[in-house]
This record gives C-alpha cells, structure tokens and sequence, in this order.
C-alpha cells in the first residue's frame, strides 16, 4: 500500500489523504498546518522542523544516543524518522513529498496528515512511548520494567500535549496557516 504523493509534471501536485490536490508552492517554512480546500487542517511537517516541535529536548538526545538507523543519508535520529514511525502507522493518512531537487523550498521532505497539528503532536507522543515501551521490554531487570509501566500507567498523552505545548507557545500554530 502506498500513501499519497506527489503526482509528476510540471505542476508539483500534492493529493492530500483528504483528496484534495494542491501545489507544493502552498507550503512554507514556517507552516505547522494547512487550511484545506476541504475544510479541514492538515499537520504539516517538513524534514527541517526540529523533533522538539514534538518531545522535549532531553527525549530527543536519548533518541539520538539510542535509536540505530539504517539510513547513510539519514544516520542520527530526527524528524524524518519520527514522521517515518507516523507513516507506518497510517499509511493511506500521511501524503509525502521529496523535494530535495527543488532549491526553491527550504526543505527536501514534506508530510501532510489527515490529522491536525494537534492530534498529529498525539499521535508522534504515543508511538513514542511504544517504541520505548518495546525498549524497556527487552531490559534485563525486572524492577525497571514494572517502573516504567507504572508511570505509564498514570501518563496522560493529551495532558502532556497540552502542557507541552503551552510552554512552547505551540498553539501559536495559528500564525502559520495558509489561508
């Protein structure tokens, strides 16, 4: 199965997962979300966004330190490999676009979800906790497994998602939509 992309030609089409078919040139830099044809706001991600746009800065050095890929071009863990976790996970709800041969952009990747900035900011948190999840199963010492699913236990993905992005005036997402 593949997810939606960009169609070939001149005119650089993007078919979004709602449908809709719009121009690369209606995403910038700065966008967080998309205001579709449609009616709905898409989360947009481009391969320059930092991953702190979604986990703490002390996650993402642990993610760096631990996490192997299996990319050359790639090798250090970043936003690619999170809205690469996202794809997998929803194949026909991401649409993706290389334009890494387009000097015009700013950017060599874009992402745009079915998903609000929001619910995409969920989604990135709780294949997050997965992935950890998965780690701390394979730990040797019983205490720290039960530790870890214990606080998991009282770990609320929404509440985490408000605060943090409160204190990183996320919400201000607001300035960057596309009209």
């Amino acid at each position: 199965m593949t997810s939606p992309g960009v169609s070939g030609g001149e005119t650089r089409a993007l078919d979004l997962p709602c449908g809709e078919t719009v121009s690369d040139t209606e995403f910038d830099l700065g966008m967080r979300e998309f205001d579709c044809p449609c009616g709905d706001a898409h989360a947009v991600v481009m391969d320059v966004h930092p991953p702190e746009r979604f986990l703490p800065d002390f996650l993402v050095e642990i993610l760096k330190e631990t996490v192997e890929t299996t990319s050359e071009e790639m090798p250090e863990f970043d936003t690619p490999h999170l809205l690469g976790v996202v794809l997998e996970e929803f194949p026909d709800r991401v649409a993706t676009a290389d334009l890494s041969e387009d000097g015009d952009v700013g950017y060599a990747l874009l992402w745009v979800t079915a998903f609000d900035a929001r619910r995409l900011h969920e989604i990135v948190v709780e294949l997050v906790v997965e992935l950890m999840e998965h780690a701390v199963s394979h730990a040797e010492d019983d205490a720290t497994i039960q530790e870890f699913e214990r606080q998991m236990v009282d770990f609320d993905v929404s509440a985490f998602v408000d605060q943090y992005r409160a204190e990183r005036d996320l919400d201000a997402d607001d300035v960057y939509r596309s009209a």
